[in-house]
């Protein structure tokens, strides 16, 4: 560990491999961020974020970036939920990651949950860029505390750009120190964990669904583009999970 954290980047790059399937030319990255490609599912590659050290923690930098080139399609996932702690240095901790999927390609991006630990102050920036005609699934969940415990500062902006126009930009920034009312009833309303699921398919051009609200803690609502942005709140990590699958479901339907 140098005096200011731990610096770590990985790259996936997944490019169709002339046979129907993906193939991954670049897949480079360690310690936290270790790269694992693990069985494809029919003209898919997947690959799994496989974290061999803690973190991030106070003072570290993590940067993940990947590209899918025009016919391939990518799914990446992680093997276990992401841990913002407390470090040996101070200020925030970053993790940055940025996803290009060119037009004719696919990406479905579903990490397991980021977990602000009490003491932590991680900043996050998820970044896509769309080419026209791509698609994606995109899914972030955020846990304020662990069991019995005060959240870390936590802030995290999520970007969505498709053929060079932004459908979505937002931020969300809670625990000690974000500004007044994150906790209040018009942003978490006492719930502990926190969500969101970006859908972008072609098709919703001409079918884009309409805006609905999913039971009491969650709301689905389109975008400027073919794109829908589910939100959902619920008190602990696995009820958000079932809520956003369940989103993720129904979107499926309705866009076959």
């Amino acid at each position: 560990m140098t005096a200011t954290g731990v610096r770590a980047r990985a790259r996936i790059v997944a490019r169709g491999d002339g046979r129907g399937g993906t193939a991954l030319p670049v897949l480079e990255g360690a310690g936290p961020l270790a790269l694992r490609r693990v069985r494809a599912s029919g003209d898919e590659a997947r690959v799994m974020v496989v974290g061999a050290m803690s973190g991030p923690l106070g003072g570290d930098r993590f940067a993940l970036r990947a590209r899918v080139a025009e016919g391939a399609r990518l799914h990446v996932g992680s093997a276990a939920a992401t841990i913002a702690l407390p470090g040996q240095h101070t200020g925030e901790a970053r993790y940055d990651v940025r996803l290009d999927v060119a037009g004719g390609a696919e990406l479905d991006w579903l990490p397991e949950q980021l977990i602000s630990a009490g003491g932590s102050d991680l900043r996050v920036t998820t970044r896509a860029e769309l080419g026209a005609g791509a698609r994606l699934v995109l899914r972030e969940e955020q846990v304020l505390g662990r069991a019995g415990e005060e959240p870390g500062r936590l802030t995290s902006r999520l970007t969505v750009r498709y053929a060079g126009r932004t459908l979505l930009d937002q931020e969300l920034s809670c625990g000690p120190g974000a500004p007044g009312g994150w906790d209040g009833p018009a942003v978490l309303g006492g719930h502990r964990s926190v969500g969101q699921l970006v859908v972008v398919r072609p098709e919703f051009a001409d079918r884009l669904p309409a805006a609905r609200a999913l039971g009491e803690c969650a709301a689905l609502m389109p975008l400027a583009g073919p794109a829908v942005l589910v939100s959902a709140v619920a008190p602990d990590a696995l009820k958000l999970r079932g809520l956003l699958d369940e989103a993720l479901a129904l979107l499926t339907q309705v866009s076959r």
